[in-house]
Formats: C-alpha cells, sequence, structure tokens
C-alpha cells in the first residue's frame, strides 16, 4: 500500500534506470521526485510516462530562478506537462512569476527556502546575511508564501515553526533531508526522521538515498510507510 507523503527522489543518471527502478516498486510508491540531474537524461520524458501511462504523481525539482520573464515562460512550458508540484526559489519575485506563468494549471509552486544541505558557515561563504538558519528560512517562508507560493520546501527541523505561521495556513510543507534511523547522511546537514518530520506537521517527505541504496528498496519503502502511520509520526501532532 502506497503512501502519498512519501515521495520518492528518482535521482538516478537516465529516465531509462528511472523507469526500471519506478517498475521494480511497483505499487508501493504513487509519487516520485524527478531533479535537475536528470533533465538531460530525459527527465521529462519520464515525468510524462510515469504520470500518463502510471497514474504516479510528480514533482519536478528545479529550483527556478531567473528574471521574472524567464521564469514565468519557463513554468508556462512546464505546466503542460500535468506536474504535481514544482519548485523556484523562494524570492518573492520568482515566486509571483512562476504563478503567472502556471495559470490554470493544478501544479503547486513550492518555494525552496534555504537548502538542506547548507550550514551557517555555506551561507557566509555566499555573502549571506547573518543570522541563524531557522530564523532566515522562517523570513523567508513567510515572504514566499505571502507572494503566492502554495508550499514551502523546508528542512525537517524548521516544520513546525513554519506551520505556526499565519501565512501558512492551508499550504504545504514538503521537506527534504529526512533520514530513517540509522541511515548515512550523506550531504543532509538539517534531518529529522520520517514520524518526526509528519509529527512537526510536514505534509510530505522526500527520501532518496536511502531507498535506492537499499538491498530491498520496496522493503525500505514499507518499513518509511509504517513510520509515516505509527504513533510517533500522530503524538507530536497532538501534543
Amino acid at each position: 500500500m502506497s503512501d502519498d507523503r512519501l515521495i520518492f527522489a528518482l535521482d538516478v543518471p537516465n529516465a531509462l534506470e528511472g523507469l526500471q527502478l519506478a517498475e521494480s516498486l511497483g505499487d508501493v510508491v504513487s509519487f516520485y521526485k524527478i531533479g535537475l540531474g536528470m533533465l538531460t537524461g530525459g527527465g521529462l520524458a519520464l515525468a510524462n510516462e510515469l504520470k500518463s501511462e502510471q497514474g504516479k504523481k510528480i514533482f519536478l525539482d528545479m529550483k527556478l530562478f531567473d528574471i521574472g520573464n524567464t521564469v514565468e515562460a519557463a513554468v508556462r512550458g512546464l505546466s503542460q506537462f500535468d506536474l504535481d508540484f514544482l519548485t523556484v526559489h523562494g524570492d518573492p519575485n520568482v515566486v509571483r512569476a512562476a504563478q503567472e506563468g502556471k495559470g490554470g494549471s493544478d501544479m503547486k509552486i513550492l518555494a525552496v527556502t534555504i537548502l538542506t544541505s547548507l550550514d551557517r558557515d555555506d551561507l557566509d561563504a555566499a555573502l549571506i546575511k547573518p543570522g541563524n538558519i531557522r530564523d532566515l528560512v522562517l523570513e523567508r517562508a513567510a515572504r514566499a508564501l505571502d507572494a503566492g507560493a502554495d508550499g514551502v520546501i523546508a528542512s525537517p527541523r524548521e516544520a513546525r515553526l513554519i506551520r505556526a505561521l499565519p501565512e501558512a495556513d492551508g499550504k504545504l510543507i514538503v521537506t527534504p533531508g529526512v533520514r530513517p534511523a540509522g541511515a548515512e547522511l550523506g550531504d543532509q546537514k538539517r534531518i529529522a526522521t520520517p514520524a518526526q518530520a509528519i509529527a512537526d506537521g510536514v505534509d510530505h517527505i522526500v527520501v532518496g538515498r536511502p531507498i535506492r541504496n537499499a538491498k530491498d528498496p520496496k522493503a525500505a519503502v514499507e518499513a518509511i510507510i509504517a513510520e509515516l502511520n505509527s504513533p510517533q509520526a500522530r503524538q507530536a501532532n497532538q501534543s
């Protein structure tokens, strides 16, 4: 049994490998993320195949960032693929342009706050203004949502605080940086378990390597889904 709250990141080199992996997982995964790394390897064709032929939901993780006219044009073009989620950077002008571009499409525009692979040292190197990452994420989230984003991408560590923002009422929170207990961290620095993320108000979690690198990927998916429906995932939401 699948669970739409789990989005599996198909971060593989090309569409053929992605399709083979999706077919091996069968019905246990209903929602897939296709990222920028696969764009030149047939990512849009794979998105169309999974959506139209297999009935899967698709999250296209492009993290678009450019001048308004370019973002608007890019989103208008992507809206023809019947995608479910599309990411853009959370700058308010980018968000507004993306909303213009999607027109009457049902595609949700998700704003990136601060990448979960970054810490304060990384932000200093990029000349980002001083401040605690949590506070910067909250500020960017509030501004992006106020500009019209349908939701945000954020670390699970900030999810509870974002959920409490007035601007977040009725909006989506989608989190990468989710790792089952015992999984390798990889390049993620601000992480949580699946149960903790859901308990903190997250709508969807994105998991990649802990599934792809598992000896039995289908069993890994089933274990994550079981955790999403565990008492631990519900308890904090009720507190």
